[in-house]
């Protein structure tokens, strides 16, 4: 049976796409899934991190595989790297027009992060109408969230208005993201912390709504 294909997209820049999508990955691998990462956004920070963690450890990279696509080339490839993963993760460039259409086509899940700002949930409007055309479930993942702040509530309460599912679980807006990405490893991994508990509950969330796919 080939394995899922989740397309990582938002229409502005900044919202965390790579930093979500590198960490779900560790989440899938960390419940023993086979993960292919793609990268089809030229600026190629994904790749970054791959190579950092490959070259930090190849042991890091067991049943985690990377590659580059163009946009046409994006069906394709992912179909291929399907038939050997469990997961298939594609993180696209931030813009929402023709040429993010084919990786929304190729994917069963898109996942649409939002930094904690009404100008990050304006943005997501263009790519749920997208993923609606394409007929693509849809989860809005709130990213770098400030529990406790009125800014807080009002996202949430815009988001929820959202014509599309909204995560249960939310990322908050922790330095360990951050640092962990530029080493190459993903927040879950080292000691027990509150984002290895966010990441995991995430990869459990959105691997329970695959299977319902």
């Amino acid at each position: 049976m080939a394995g899922a294909i989740i397309t990582v997209a938002q229409q502005k820049g900044g919202s965390g796409k790579t930093t979500l999508t590198a960490n779900l990955a560790i989440g899938f691998l960390r419940q023993g899934k086979r993960v292919a990462l793609v990268d089809i956004d030229p600026q190629g920070s994904l790749g970054r991190w791959f190579m950092t963690r490959l070259e930090t450890d190849e042991a890091l990279v067991e049943n985690l595989d990377f590659a580059t696509s163009s946009a046409w080339g994006i069906t394709y490839e992912c179909r291929k790297l399907a038939d050997g993963h469990d997961v298939v993760i594609v993180d696209t460039p931030p813009k929402a027009d023709s040429d993010l259409r084919p990786a929304l086509r190729a994917a069963d899940l898109v996942i649409v992060p939002v930094s904690m700002s009404h100008v990050d949930l304006w943005a997501t409007e263009g790519v749920l109408d997208l993923a609606r055309r394409e007929d693509k479930e849809a989860l809005v993942v709130i990213n770098r969230a400030r529990a406790g702040t009125r800014l807080a509530a009002d996202v949430a309460e815009a988001a929820g208005k959202l014509s599309a599912r909204i995560a249960d679980t939310q990322l908050a807006n922790r330095v360990i993201y951050a640092e962990a990405l530029g080493r190459g490893r993903g927040a879950a991994e080292g000691p027990k912390t509150p984002a290895r508990a966010e990441v995991d509950a995430l990869a459990e969330e959105v691997a329970g709504i695959l299977a319902d796919l």
